[in-house]
């Protein structure tokens, strides 16, 4: 047996055949070794399946698992995290994109097994080749989860989120059933801040994973409709009287409200289409709110008298075309 806790990676994929061996060959390459590795197919059908079977025949800690049916992916990554092993002392979840260090789960394990109030393992990270996650203080690598997340809340800084930057506990996964909520739009940043509400979170100064933003994801799609926006009015609203004092939490509030706002003032103006408006609305709709068009028309006229003060002309040019674009009016051609 070995001494070694047991981690269980797991990959839920969807035809990403371009992507998945790089993931795959991260995962195998690790400096740990008592791991398995669940490769859950959703019923891809670009070959991705394919990929996978064949590094299984090479390695007998892959395990591939079918979907019965296709599902969405909060589903689908329920229905992956469900085949964890019963022994498994730690989940590491790797997107199919995506890809971790060598060293990954040897050091993120270490910082969970000096504490066991720890249920949430994060570190630095690449996003394309930006470095996330810093502000941590050096050698700093267990933080009271409450005060982590009130720093994300806010400092703006983004310590969890993508599944693949974290480590969590196993425990979790029979305490939380399912264990990302769906019908919600960013089921991973709240899980979370439900997590750490009453747990530590651990910490590695170490860029131990490398998010892939050159893909067609699911996230890049959504890039278009404001999505960090929602996403910072959502997760304010639903966690930030549960980790803010009342002055932290008006000043929070304040900040969120006025970038949202203005943020869809900005959508109006430029006639945004309905898909923009739908996903505003689905999101809203998470926690009972409707868009509140008295906002987003306070802001719009501010815009507008601003850009008139400072380029008359330059604004009158950009409405008028994008009237004209709106209703099929085209620059002559000759």
């Amino acid at each position: 047996m070995s001494a070694e806790p047991l981690v269980s990676v797991v990959t839920p994929f969807y035809n990403t055949a371009p992507y998945l061996e790089e993931c795959i060959q991260s995962v195998l390459g690790q400096s740990y070794g008592n791991f398995e590795y669940i490769l859950y197919d959703n019923c891809s059908t670009d070959g991705s399946l394919e990929i996978a079977e064949r590094f299984a025949k090479l390695d007998s800690r892959i395990r591939i698992c079918r979907a019965p049916d296709f599902a969405g992916q909060v589903e689908n990554y329920n229905r992956a995290i469900s085949e964890v092993a019963p022994g498994a002392a730690y989940l590491k979840i790797v997107q199919a994109d995506d890809a971790i260090d060598r060293e990954c789960l040897q050091r993120m394990v270490a910082v969970a097994e000096s504490d066991p109030a720890i249920a949430i393992v994060g570190s630095l990270y690449l996003h394309g080749s930006r470095v996330c996650g810093t502000g941590i203080a050096w050698q700093t690598n267990v933080i009271d989860g409450r005060e982590i997340c009130r720093s994300q809340l806010v400092r703006r800084t983004f310590y969890f989120g993508s599944p693949t930057v974290l480590l969590f506990r196993a425990n979790l996964l029979r305490s939380r059933r399912p264990f990302y909520r769906d019908g919600r739009y960013h089921e991973d940043t709240e899980a979370g801040y439900e997590i750490l509400a009453d747990a530590k979170f651990g910490f590695v100064h170490a860029v131990l994973s490398r998010l892939r933003v050159d893909n067609e994801s699911i996230m890049k799609t959504r890039e278009t409709f404001s999505p960090m926006e929602l996403d910072r009015l959502l997760i304010v609203e639903q966690f930030g009287a549960l980790f803010l004092n009342t002055d932290e939490l008006a000043a929070v509030r304040s900040a969120a409200h006025a970038d949202y706002w203005r943020c869809l003032s900005r959508a109006a103006i430029s006639f945004r289409g309905q898909d923009y408006w739908r996903y505003q609305r689905g999101g809203l709709a998470t926690i009972g709110w409707r868009i509140q068009w008295g906002r987003v028309l306070g802001h719009g006229i501010s815009l507008i008298l601003g850009a008139l003060l400072l380029c008359p002309g330059k604004l009158f040019l950009r409405i008028t075309g994008r009237i004209g674009r709106r209703l099929g009016i085209g620059r002559a051609q000759g």
